[in-house]
């Protein structure tokens, strides 16, 4: 998925929302990072992502990339830091980007327009296909930049004015500061989400249903635990067999199912034998003669 180590490295997508495919080069940059810490969250929020191009441009440690705070805040997203790169200027970090997004709390009264990030990667069509909204509708990029301001200062106004949009989080009017990996994980998320999400993980595979052979098996061998237990009187039934059989149809019970409802009645009947069993036992005890209690 990723292309050689260098300037011109990048992570590919595929763009699925439309039905067809497309490479797209995605990186993040992360300009004058001044905490270590919010270099592995980035790395991890990437990979979880499944993206792997981080660039940093001239950050506070010169080897923050191996700082302990980093690799413990990456967590686990080592392969990320390994192949993340360290530039001088902005430039260097956009090398071979053609779509450029800066990351802003406020818009600006000058430079691109601000949209959330949903709104922005809606607008994008395919090469062959027709424009969801014509007047509004832009060619996809090949090459996806992503660019994040330090957390002392946000990003300067003309980084923000080379860019073509400005991605704004909608967040409580209130409280709306959002540390750099949170946010570069929302928008990584959407971003991802344009491309083509992830499946979720698979479910256990389900059960096969059960037919009406296996529901009759088991409601017959259920009858027979409830006779033993007395809940049912086999000399006069009344309807409780076939409202069962009702329950059990709504329900839609699977193979699985109907084994365990088995189990329940032959646990039942089992234990309605060693009870009876005991009874016996003790009656046969209780009717002896004094001479043969005494032996």
């Amino acid at each position: 998925m990723r292309a050689a180590t260098g300037a011109g490295a990048a992570t590919i997508g595929r763009f699925y929302r439309w039905r067809f495919l497309v490479t797209v080069r995605t990186r993040f940059v992360l300009i004058q990072t001044s905490h270590a810490g919010n270099v592995g969250a980035a790395a991890r929020a990437i990979k979880t992502m499944g993206f792997d191009d981080l660039v940093l441009v001239a950050p506070r440690w010169p080897n923050v990339l191996r700082r302990e705070e980093t690799i413990q805040r990456a967590s686990g997203a080592l392969d990320v830091l390994a192949n993340a790169r360290i530039v001088e200027t902005l430039d260097e970090a956009l090398d071979g980007m053609d779509h450029l997004c800066a990351t802003a709390m406020t818009p600006r009264d000058f430079g691109p327009p601000t949209r959330t990030p949903r709104e922005h990667f809606s607008r994008f069509r395919g090469p062959t296909q027709p424009a969801l909204a014509p007047s509004a509708a832009e060619n996809l990029p090949q090459g996806m930049a992503f660019l994040f301001g330090s957390e002392r200062f946000g990003m300067r106004n003309e980084d923000v004015y080379r860019c073509h949009v400005c991605l704004s989080i909608a967040t409580n009017p209130q409280f709306g500061s959002l540390n750099i990996g949170a946010a570069l994980q929302v928008i990584a998320y959407e971003w991802r989400l344009a491309l083509g999400s992830f499946p979720l993980p698979g479910a256990t595979p389900h059960s096969a249903p059960a037919d009406a052979a296996q529901v009759a098996g088991m409601l017959a061998h259920l009858q027979e635990s409830l006779e033993a237990l007395g809940f049912l009187d086999p000399q006069a039934p009344k309807k409780l067999m076939p409202r069962l059989n009702q329950l059990f149809n709504r329900a839609s019970v699977t193979q699985e199912e109907i084994h365990i409802l088995r189990g329940i009645a032959k646990a039942v009947l089992q234990q309605s034998a060693r009870v009876h069993a005991s009874a016996q036992a003790i009656e046969g005890v209780a009717s002896a003669s004094p001479d043969q209690k005494l032996d």
